[in-house]
């Protein structure tokens, strides 16, 4: 049963007592407002249905961010990536009580940060942002007054994908201007087997078995083990390694191969430039231009298509779990299939 008490001149506090249920109080600015809200309690207690929002309104978004990155992202992959999020949605929600997040809060979150940064990653902000109040809810049995307010908040409209291709030339001048020998190796096997940056920094010689083609990539994006068929040229890149005596393949950590890249890249540019001031001719103000190392693994999935293999071949490769995904990183040179139809 309800009890209001007047407890100054705007408060009025409601008490519910109730078996089976702990008790229920609250504070309101008005008599009605007060009455309402036990009405509906004690009707969702009838009914079997009530929860408790005792501690999603007196637990602020900020310390449900932090226990999330202690207890549960350690065990995720893209921590780096994800903590920095974190850090976003700390900054912009973090004060709010869980309570108070509704999805008209996160879309008004959405709408800002889309003056800030791109689709995606508002997209992955979200995401995670979903990830983290289901864990609230299913896991810490945290409820929250309105469910989980992300499931209602229109999501941004996906960026078109990337369909950048890096060249043979372009990757030949980029071999040719590193300073070293170790993202030469990294570079061509990346456009041999389209692995992506981090499983490329993580390969160790136990894994690799020359003579049977295959490298074997126990930690991978999605989680799951793949066995990478070799080509033969992707074979001759290994066999001119040196052995490290720590038994990793590669020496440079993911992160230092995007930054080994990126200085070769623009040193290979500027090298096209000045070699373009020597002939007189006029530079390809396309060549190099916005190329990342993961476009690579653009122009990989391609050429082995390019090479007849079926989508199943090349997914056992890549690692795509779906078609969809393995078609966004597939562009196909129209002039390569002009050729084939004769």
């Amino acid at each position: 049963m309800a009890t209001i008490r007047k407890r100054g001149e705007y408060q009025w506090e409601v008490q519910i007592r109730k078996k089976d249920y702990p008790v229920q109080s609250k504070t309101f600015n008005t008599k009605a407002d007060a009455e309402k809200w036990a009405r509906m309690v004690e009707s969702e207690m009838d009914r079997g249905v009530f929860r408790s929002t005792a501690e999603a309104e007196q637990t602020s978004l900020s310390a449900i961010l932090e226990r999330y990155e202690n207890e549960v992202l350690p065990s995720k992959k893209g921590q780096a990536a994800d903590k920095s999020r974190i850090k976003t949605l700390k900054a912009r929600l973090g004060t709010l009580k869980l309570a108070a997040i509704t999805s008209a809060t996160v879309a008004s979150f959405r709408d800002g940060r889309l003056k800030e940064v791109g689709e995606q990653s508002v997209i992955h902000e979200i995401n995670l942002l979903n990830r983290i109040l289901k864990a609230a809810v299913i896991d810490w049995g945290i409820s929250l007054p309105a469910g989980i307010p992300t499931a209602l908040v229109r999501k941004p409209k996906k960026p078109q994908g990337r369909d950048r291709r890096a060249s043979h030339d372009e990757i030949a001048a980029i071999v040719a201007a590193t300073e070293s020998n170790e993202l030469a190796g990294i570079v061509l096997l990346a456009a041999e087997t389209a692995m992506r940056r981090g499983e490329l920094g993580k390969i160790q010689w136990r894994d690799v078995d020359l003579k049977k083609q295959v490298l074997v990539v126990h930690d991978t994006k999605n989680g799951d083990r793949r066995d990478v068929a070799l080509s033969s040229a992707a074979v001759t890149v290994l066999k001119s390694l040196p052995r490290r005596i720590d038994g990793r393949v590669f020496g440079l950590h993911p992160e230092s191969i995007s930054q080994a890249f990126e200085r070769a890249r623009d040193r290979a540019r500027a090298n096209h430039e000045t070699e373009c001031e020597k002939t007189g001719s006029k530079p390809d103000c396309d060549f190099l231009v916005g190329l990342r190392f993961h476009d690579i693994r653009h122009e990989a999935a391609s050429r082995l298509f390019e090479k007849g293999l079926n989508p199943m071949e090349v997914a056992s490769i890549t690692g795509h779990k779906t078609l969809q995904m393995l078609k966004r990183y597939t562009h196909l040179r129209a002039e390569d299939i002009a050729r084939k139809l004769g």
